[in-house]
């Protein structure tokens, strides 16, 4: 037999994915698939049906066609026995015979097609050597596998003993006063009003407070308990074992989920939540910012929050005032007002005015008057604990428990999505969990969902299982999320005129988002 093409396509004729096994012309290929759905009769059933040039063999799948295009003269029998055979590959790779579904597994579809035909002959297989062949199983790959753990494990040891050595040196450079500050703002008003500035936080159009680029030296940091119930701890020997590797000319496949996944996902909670808010003429926006890495035996490695407090004024008449602010914090957060507002003023009273009360505030523009940042080494800072769980089961793979608890009983956390990264080509087996989840065959990613996590749901837990892995597999853990509660306890209490000291109607907004949240 001589087969020409395979396709998967819908009742209506359209082609999901195809796979071409002869020299042809895009043209003619997509020609005959077109052709197809116009040469069913409708009201009877067969196997086949031919034109002048070619025979097409197809079998229903639900709502779906296995079709093949092969030439006249190829044997029927055996043009029906590799129909039967792809049939059989399809729900092999795929849970449903769903459109969706066919085209999450189109590469591997495609591979086990090849498989089946080599330059449009069929080959003598079965669906248990396809399956092989497709996996591509190698002991040798299991056995350089092992040797790398050995190496890891080494390479772990004397990462340790230089990570204490580097910590001792911290804790010696704390004494002598080098500890971390706030770097000053170089940002300035002009000469008729706020001037524009180039930087405050990521992701934060303010056109008032700028940060300059000195660098800023990170918090000396304390000894850290190990403690292997509770995720954190002092753990970049895998990262840095992994760069040694990429130094010798390893070729390293890095299965960390990319952020522009994670990022468009709080760019998405953020819109949902913002869209609900309803603005005055007076508007004041209040956004922190989070960056946490926790190591995954026991400790915070680092913990920043970052935030502005902005302004926007849309009415004239309105643009003389003053904002009290009420600030119940116990943190220690360092609070750094724009340089064009009183100083004096926000420290004795916390109110935002201008030096000059003359001035009115900008019209129609986001104002930054208020920054503020936190950092800290401490893990009761930590505002949602993850504790991820792999053990060896024994028979070469690894039972997972992973499990969430809100920390911050103030906040409630909406859109929480928790990303493990999974050995390629191994499917989890999940036993237990709460809301939601999907894998992604493509990114080798489990995502779990869970729509709100607050006081009365601050706890939740999910189990699986997955073969040929090893513990540090399903790490680095990412998680996003997004909450109506600002971290920080400072929020608008009123807004007055300057000349008259009545409070005027203002609308505020505050959110809460993960520019990163790891798991190491």
């Amino acid at each position: 037999m001589v087969l020409i093409a395979a396709a998967v396509c819908t009742k209506n004729g359209k082609v999901i994915i195809s796979r071409q096994f002869v020299e042809m012309t895009k043209a003619r290929i997509e020609g005959l698939l077109a052709a197809f759905p116009k040469l069913m009769t409708a009201g009877k059933q067969h196997t086949y049906v031919e034109t002048d040039s070619v025979r097409y063999v197809y079998q229903p799948l639900e709502k779906l066609y296995m079709l093949l295009i092969t030439t006249k003269a190829s044997n029927i029998l055996e043009d029906l026995e590799t129909l039967r055979l792809f049939s059989k590959v399809i729900p092999e790779y795929c849970h449903s015979l769903e459109e969706k579904e066919i085209l999450d597994n189109a590469f591997n579809l495609i591979f086990a097609f090849d498989e089946i035909v080599a330059l449009g002959y069929r080959e003598s297989v079965n669906l248990a050597q396809i399956k092989t062949f497709v996996e591509m199983d190698s002991h040798e790959e299991k056995v350089y596998q092992a040797v790398r753990q050995t190496q890891e494990r080494e390479a772990r040891q004397k990462m340790r003993e230089k990570a204490k050595e580097l910590q001792r040196q911290r804790m010696e450079s704390a004494k002598r006063g080098t500890s971390a500050g706030m770097g000053r703002s170089s940002g300035g008003f002009s000469s008729d009003g706020f001037g524009s500035s180039g930087g405050s936080m990521s992701g934060i159009n303010a056109p008032s407070i700028e940060i300059d680029n000195k660098p800023i030296l990170p918090k000396p940091q304390k000894p850290i308990s190990r403690n292997a119930l509770k995720l954190g701890g002092k753990s970049k020997d895998v990262d840095s074992f992994v760069d040694q590797l990429k130094s010798e000319g390893e070729k390293i496949v890095n299965l960390t989920p990319t952020p522009a996944s994670s990022n468009q996902a709080v760019a998405n909670a953020k819109a949902k939540i913002i869209s609900d808010i309803h603005t005055e003429s007076i508007h004041l926006k209040l956004e922190d910012k989070l960056v946490v890495r926790i190591g995954r035996d026991g400790g915070l490695q680092q913990f920043e929050l970052s935030g502005l407090l902005t302004l926007r004024i849309t009415d004239e008449n309105l643009g003389r005032i003053k904002v009290q602010l009420q600030n119940d914090d116990t943190h220690g957060i360092q609070l750094q007002t724009h340089p064009n507002v009183d100083k004096e003023l926000f420290k004795t009273r916390s109110i935002i005015g201008l030096k000059n009360p003359s001035k009115p505030f900008p019209l129609n523009t986001d104002v930054g008057v208020l920054k503020w940042r936190f950092v800290s080494l401490d893990d009761s800072a930590i505002p949602l604990t993850i504790n991820c769980w792999p053990s060896e089961n024994g028979e070469g793979g690894c039972d997972v428990s992973i499990e969430y608890e809100l920390e911050a009983l103030h906040l409630e956390l909406q859109d929480v999505t928790i990303v493990i990264p999974l050995p390629v080509n191994v499917q989890p087996n999940v036993v237990e969990y709460h809301g939601t989840y999907n894998y992604d065959s493509r990114k080798h990613i489990l995502q779990w969902s869970i729509p709100v996590i607050d006081g009365p749901n601050r706890m939740g837990s999910m189990e699986f299982s997955c073969s040929s892995s090893i513990p540090g597999d399903f790490f680095p853990v990412q998680a996003t999320f997004v909450s109506k509660n600002p971290y920080v306890a400072l929020k608008a209490k009123d807004v007055t005129l300057v000349d008259d000291e009545s409070s005027v109607k203002f609308s505020a907004e505050t959110l809460l988002f993960v520019d990163k949240y790891e798991i190491v």
